[in-house]
This record gives C-alpha cells, structure tokens and sequence, in this order.
C-alpha cells in the first residue's frame, strides 16, 4: 500500500495563506530595499561674480592702450572648486567645499573682471593684436599680465573668516625687439566674509578681487608711458 505524505491533504486555507504570503514577504523586502537606497545627491551651488561692479567707481587714468594676457594660476587654483584655509589648524592646506563651485576657474573669473574695467577706460587688445600695430614707439599698447597666487577663504577663527587674494601684475610694452618691462608689482587684498560658510567666502572673494582690480588699474596709472 502506497503512503501518502499528509502535507498533500493540507487544508485549502492554508494553502491559500502560503500563496498570499509570499507576495507580502516579497512587499516588506522591496521596501527595507528602498529604504536601504542613498539619498539623492546634492547638487553643489554655483558661483560667479555677479553683475559688474559700477564703473564710476574706477578713477584710474591709464597713459596707453592695454593688452590682456590669459590671467594665469598656480596648480592649486586650475580648478572650480571653492577653497578655505584654517589658519588656526593646518594653514598649508587648501580644503574645498562639497558643495559650491565657481561657474569657471578663479583666474577666468579675474580675467573677466579685468577685460569689464579696463574696457571702461578704453579699448582692451590680446596680446597677437598688439604685435600687430604698427606707429612709432610712443604709441605701442602695454601688455598686462597677471598671476593668481591665492584664491581662497582664510578662517582665523571657526568663526571669522576672510576672502584673500595674491596676485603678481606685470605691465610691459610690446616691441618690435620684444617685451620692454614698464612695471611689475604683487598685490595682497584681504576682504571679511559675512558668514563662516561657503556663500560668505564667495561673497569675500568677490569683493576682494574687486578691490585687487581696482589697485592693479590704480597702480597702472602711475606708470610712465
């Protein structure tokens, strides 16, 4: 006589139970998934300069026509990201924020600011432009070149900060025997931030590379011709 297992007279309810209860163990298991799955990523913030600053406010005169050279940049700075210092911990380290970008890199930032309020005193050249003029010595443009050193927000305290910039101008003249040195000078620009974060030290910056701009103009303005 053949055994049959009693399993195979199990009663219709429970085999109905056991056909609901896996779709429900398959339900809970989807959701702790879900509930496992990182959060969305935070897009970072994006900075520029703003709108230009009022051009009444530059004084500078300058005695020549100028030529911007492509503002250039330490390593450290061939990048978008905004970066602090703890002057109070590990001064030597540049540390950038996760969330804030600059929309470009800060010497295309400056460079810009340059080309805005050296246009307001009077035609702004590139440097093959001015190879090309031709007239006597007294007429050929000056060439402006410029070296960002430090873009960065300086924390003196966890809770004071300021935007610094140091940068090196170097004007000279474009010749028909090559660069004649009119000038060269290092700024150093320090401007307080608003807040300890990254908003406040764009804020900083932004106003200090203001303020950088405006002794550069300054200071081209005592040259000789």
């Amino acid at each position: 006589m053949t055994i049959i297992p009693c399993s195979a007279y199990a009663h219709p309810r429970r085999k109905l139970w056991h056909a609901l209860a896996l779709p429900a163990a398959l339900v809970a298991l989807l959701g702790l998934n879900a509930c496992a799955l990182p959060d969305k990523p935070v897009r970072p913030s994006i900075y520029d300069f703003g709108a230009g600053a009022d051009a009444a406010m530059q004084q500078a005169s300058l005695g020549a026509t100028v030529a911007l050279a492509d503002v250039e940049a330490n390593a450290a700075l061939d990048s978008t990201a905004v970066l602090y210092r703890l002057g109070y911990a590990d001064v030597q380290q540049p540390r950038p924020y996760a969330n804030a970008r600059w929309s470009m890199v800060p010497a295309l930032l400056v460079q810009q600011r340059l080309r805005e309020r050296l246009g307001t005193l009077g035609v702004v050249l590139k440097p093959a432009q001015a190879l090309m003029l031709r007239g006597g010595e007294e007429t050929l443009p000056w060439v402006l070149r410029v070296e960002l050193e430090e873009f960065s927000q300086l924390f003196n305290t966890p809770q004071n900060s300021v935007g610094l910039l140091r940068l090196r101008a170097t004007v000279t003249r474009a010749t028909a025997q090559g660069d004649k040195l009119v000038g060269q000078r290092s700024f150093s620009v320090q401007r307080p931030a608003p807040q300890a974060d990254a908003a406040g030290g764009v804020r900083a910056l932004t106003a200090a590379s203001d303020a950088a701009v405006d002794e550069v103009l300054q200071w081209m303005g005592t040259l000789h011709p």
